[in-house]
């Protein structure tokens, strides 16, 4: 009987102990949270005690200084801008004036050619070797623009009349064709990959019945 009773002592003992434990953590919780309240009424209070501290001259003195850096920084932007718009108009205008040096330096090795077969012909009373040197530059100039330039020459003998490829210098009536067909090449024409960007001038035959071709 005693020690049941000394059990239950003990035991009340501890729950007493873990209620004031809990009591005193409980209480520490509460302190924290009201200086916690306390610091951000402090300091809501601190704010808004300095911002009425700022007289209305203060105050138009802040906004127009804000206001000068804002207009700084939108004037430096602005020339920033403009220094850019003026490069890139430069760059621009470097590109058309040297857009063709590529092709300029393809076609200068082929004037040293003719400069040297000019001066071979001088010191020479050979012509057909002249010749023949004229001949290797044009084939020399004409493949290379070609294959690097997309310059291409062709013939329209014997093909159907096109105005869209053809300009007709001369016309001659014909039995021998029932459509318009190209008899001859004055002046060969040129594509540029596959645009003309030069009618051939040529010599038409036109059927006897037929209207005669338009020269453009």
């Amino acid at each position: 009987m005693l020690k049941k009773e000394a059990h239950s002592e003990k035991t009340d003992q501890k729950n007493t102990q873990i209620d004031e434990a809990s009591a005193d953590v409980s209480a520490e919780n509460q302190a924290e949270t009201d200086v916690s309240g306390q610091s951000a009424e402090k300091d809501a209070k601190s704010a808004g005690e300095a911002a009425k501290a700022l007289k209305p001259e203060e105050k138009i003195a802040e906004l127009e200084a804000q206001l000068a850096e804002t207009r700084d920084q939108l004037l430096r932007k602005a020339a920033d801008f403009e220094n850019f718009r003026k490069r890139m108009n430069q760059e621009k205008q470097n590109a058309i004036e040297y857009a063709n040096q590529s092709l300029l330096l393809d076609i200068i090795p082929v004037i040293d050619d003719f400069e040297r077969a000019i001066q071979s012909a001088e010191k020479s009373a050979d012509l057909n070797a002249f010749i023949e040197g004229v001949k290797m530059i044009e084939k020399r100039l004409t493949n290379q623009l070609e294959s690097k330039w997309g310059l291409k020459r062709f013939s329209s003998a014997g093909e159907l009349f096109d105005p869209n490829m053809h300009e007709a210098l001369m016309v001659e009536k014909s039995s021998d064709v029932t459509e318009a067909v190209v008899q001859e090449d004055l002046i060969r024409g040129y594509l540029l990959k596959d645009r003309v960007i030069r009618a051939a001038k040529v010599k038409v035959l036109m059927p006897e019945a037929a209207p005669a071709v338009a020269s453009e």
